[in-house]
């Protein structure tokens, strides 16, 4: 049931990636099985039938507001959890309340059947009573598939969302062939979802305490309550309100429109799946985890960016073949164009998702609430503007809209306040030995990194320039900065224009306040803690050693070896907001850890140079947030048609070098 093999290899950004690309692989199946589902149906019983038969799946997506609030909540809990006990302990606790809920929605169902019939305007109120027993089913389901979530075992959370997609579009056919119509689509989605309730039995430790529990505090299922209701609204108001105030054709039309608006969000929602128990295990174990949301938001942004591109070059005619002649107008507006509209709208709410879900998995947050009521004033705008299909779509994106600045304003707000936050000093600051150019730093800084191939070319011409700089030569500078630029250009232009460069003295105990630069296989031997003590520690250990790359190991060894022959071992680069630190190692990352792992006295031989900015929190190497991951984009943009290599070669060509 557990997933540790994977915790200990991996970082929580890279596992959000390899989660997400499983789910989005997952998600993919489930789209096209449902998208084949929902052209199936729409064109073995035409517009009428196929409204009437998304109206009565819509309620059962009303229902999974608390299915999902089940699912999130489990996978939560399940997630803090550390041992195998614990975690089947907490499953075993929500499953039986899952149980009790899902058969009070039932038997509500059940009572409201004939109620529920005459508001959609449906003929049959069996198709109510059918819909009530995949309910009873449908919310335990949420808790056994939030287990599975918790652990991160998200290949069999995608197959079992997969089974069910099978089972809904073979079961629909076959019944629809065999003349049960619109009530054969119904039973054949509640036998879905018994199907998949049974395969979805978490592996379950047998040691556990059938008597022991784990608490669940009522703010958390409250708050995962209330997200899910808005979410549910959200996504499913829109075509209950249809249902009631339009033709039964033009609902069907709105029905197939609405569809994109699901596969949209379906891929965004694996994208948050896999983000939400990753999150929340970080943040329990007090592990960084904004690299997780950057991500995540990127990944969701470029879903959206996608479809909608894709809906909006999409010939017309496309629609007309796959649906049928008879759903290509109706209410104002053409199929393509109403698709489009509609998937700008699922894409700004998806972006919201992210935002939400974030919050909720690191505390409780108040943002479900602002969701719900937004949810509540799309229903009252749709009730108010319905003048036809594209009027219905304008209102959601406004309030989608209005919902993004709504929770993306306070969050950015407080993250900027987190960026700007001065750390608390430490007991002493680090000792300055005198302060230094920044023209020396780069010296210093070519000197360790003047083997590297991209400079090959260029080293019979500079290699005295390096190796024995000159200072006090504005024009040599001037070359070292562009030879510096060819290979770190992106790099230092991050670095705040009024930084100030001293040479430091670090004792053993500075250790505790350096980080290592958050890159490449540094990520997977941290785990989410990038203090350079950490990450000595994790290599020495066997454990977490063997999964080290061999190349990295050797180039650690050589260093040791070069440093056991007492010479001096060069210049490390660190960054911060002043001299209490936290400092981040801009350059020198191997060179320190192979110091560390060789004696105290290796410390010794190596110089280090410290730069110290107030606006270092700008910085993406210093400190990694949306602000400078932003500020970094538009550097890149700025520079994009640069070429550092050419102002290199103008330079030696002018001072003859």
């Amino acid at each position: 049931m557990s997933n540790q093999s994977e915790s200990a290899t991996k970082t929580p950004r890279d596992r959000v990636l390899s989660g997400s690309v499983i789910m989005l692989t997952g998600l993919g199946l489930v789209t096209a099985i449902n998208f084949t589902y929902n052209i199936a149906v729409a064109r073995f019983l035409g517009p009428t039938a196929f409204g009437d038969t998304t109206a009565v799946y819509t309620l059962l997506i009303l229902s999974s507001a608390v299915t999902l609030s089940f699912q999130i909540l489990a996978a939560k809990i399940v997630a803090r959890e550390r041992s195998l006990e614990a975690q089947s302990v907490a499953y075993r606790g929500l499953h039986l309340r899952g149980w009790a809920a899902g058969i009070a929605v039932g038997l509500l169902l059940l009572s409201f059947r004939h109620a529920v019939t005459n508001y959609l305007n449906l003929a049959d109120p069996t198709l109510v009573v059918l819909l009530a027993i995949g309910t009873a089913f449908y919310v335990p389901l949420g808790a056994r598939r939030g287990c599975i979530q918790g652990v991160c075992n998200f290949r069999r959370l995608a197959l079992n969302l997969i089974l069910e997609g099978l089972v809904r579009l073979g079961g629909s056919v076959l019944l629809v062939l065999l003349g049960f119509g619109v009530r054969g689509v119904i039973a054949a989605n509640a036998a879905a979802i018994v199907i998949a309730y049974v395969f979805a039995s978490p592996r379950l430790s047998a040691s556990a305490s059938l008597e022991a529990e784990v608490p669940v505090h009522f703010r958390e299922g409250l708050q995962a309550a209330v997200f899910f209701a808005g979410q549910v609204v959200i996504n499913n108001c829109d075509i209950v309100v249809v249902k009631h105030f339009f033709p039964t054709e033009a609902a069907g039309v709105y029905a197939a429109v609405a569809m994109v608006g699901r596969v949209v969000f379906a891929f965004c929602w694996a994208i948050v799946s896999s983000m939400f128990p990753i999150a929340a295990g970080t943040r329990s174990h007090k592990q960084d985890d904004r690299g997780i949301f950057g991500v995540s938001l990127l990944l969701v942004l470029a879903i959206c960016l996608v479809f909608g591109l894709g809906l909006w070059v999409a010939p017309g005619r496309v629609w007309a073949d796959l649906f049928g002649r008879q759903f290509v107008t109706a209410g104002g507006g053409s199929l393509r164009s109403l698709m489009v509209l509609y998937a700008v709208s699922t894409g700004v709410y998806a972006l919201s998702v992210v935002l939400i879900a974030y919050e909720m998995s690191r505390k409780i947050a108040n943002t479900g609430w602002v969701q719900l009521v937004v949810g509540g004033a799309v229903i009252a705008g749709i009730y108010l503007f319905h003048s036809s299909l594209a009027q219905v779509i304008r209102v959601q994106v406004a309030m989608m809209v209005f919902l993004l600045l709504c929770v993306a304003i306070p969050f950015l707000t407080a993250l900027n306040a987190e960026g700007r936050a001065t750390p608390a000093p430490a007991s002493e600051p680090i000792a300055f030995r005198r302060r230094v150019s920044e023209d020396e730093v780069i010296a210093e800084f070519l000197k360790s990194d003047f083997q590297c191939p991209e400079f090959q070319e260029y080293r019979d011409a500079v290699a005295k320039l390096v190796t024995c700089p000159n200072l006090a030569d504005p024009a040599e500078n001037e070359v070292r900065r562009a030879l510096l630029f060819v290979r770190h250009a992106a790099l230092w232009r991050e670095i705040p224009e009024e930084t100030e460069w001293f040479e430091a003295e670090i004792r053993y105990p500075d250790l505790y306040r350096i980080r290592v630069f958050p890159r490449a296989h540094w990520r997977k031997l941290a785990l989410g803690n990038f203090a350079i003590t950490q990450v000595a520690q994790r290599i020495a250990d066997a454990h977490y050693r063997r999964f080290a790359a061999q190349t990295f190991l050797a180039k650690i060894e050589d260093l040791r070896n070069h440093l056991s022959q007492n010479v001096e071992a060069g210049a490390v680069l660190i960054i911060g907001l002043n001299e209490h630190g936290p400092f981040t190692i801009l350059d020198g990352n191997h060179r320190l850890l192979a110091a560390m792992l060789t004696s105290p006295e290796a410390l010794g031989q190596l110089r280090f140079f410290c730069g110290l900015s107030p606006r270092m929190t700008q910085c993406c190497w210093f400190q990694t947030n949306l602000a400078t991951l932003a500020r970094y984009g538009t550097n890149l943009l700025r520079y994009l048609v640069h070429d550092p290599e050419e102002t290199l070669v103008e330079l030696l060509q002018r001072t003859a070098y």
